[in-house]
């Protein structure tokens, strides 16, 4: 059983400390993965402050057995999900983008700044084009650095069925990308 699995059993016990050490052990993450499902900072926040809650509400419902990370990271992508349904396509809000700064790569030149800034609005704006299950392939190994074999434990699918929907989501990405540029 894994440091994670540990804390969730202690929370079944009502210990509030073993919530707060997995909220302080995954609030980064958390916030990041709703962010890049989202798109938006006050969004992630909320969903990932939610995340929490569900784990605390739901830790009977934990199989130990099982990593921890998969499971709660169901518990973000349905929130992310719930969210999106709630507000259509047109009325989503972009990423700020100074709070995707992990996606930016520091630069002293203010003209190549600015340029990467654009690329990220542009690349943003392009992510929440996608589907639902696009955007999270694409999250996962570019924003989140997972390998195939992770993302296939993480949503619980084979190996190739990740690179598959890796590959065909590029394939969209690349198309709203060029479509932005005409």
């Amino acid at each position: 059983m894994d440091a994670d699995s540990v804390l969730v059993m202690d929370i079944r016990k009502g210990n509030k400390k073993a919530l707060q050490q997995l909220v302080e052990r995954h609030k980064k993450t958390a916030f990041r993965m709703a962010l890049g499902l989202v798109a938006n900072k006050d969004d992630a926040y909320d969903i990932s402050q939610e995340a929490f809650l569900r784990v605390y509400r739901s830790a009977d419902t934990y199989d130990e057995k099982q990593p921890f990370l998969p499971w709660f990271y169901t518990i973000i992508a349905n929130l992310c999900r719930t969210l999106l349904k709630r507000r259509s396509l047109r009325d989503n809000r972009m990423v700020d983008v100074d709070e995707a700064g992990y996606l930016l790569v520091s630069s002293d030149d203010p003209e190549a700044a600015l340029i990467k800034k654009e690329t990220v609005e542009r690349l943003s704006q392009a992510l929440m084009e996608l589907s639902f299950d696009d955007r999270e392939i694409i999250t996962l190994q570019h924003f989140r650095g997972m390998t195939y074999d992770e993302i296939a434990a993480l949503l619980k699918i084979p190996r190739g069925t990740v690179m598959s929907r890796l590959y065909y989501a590029r394939k969209k990405l690349a198309s709203i990308m060029r479509r932005q540029d005409g």
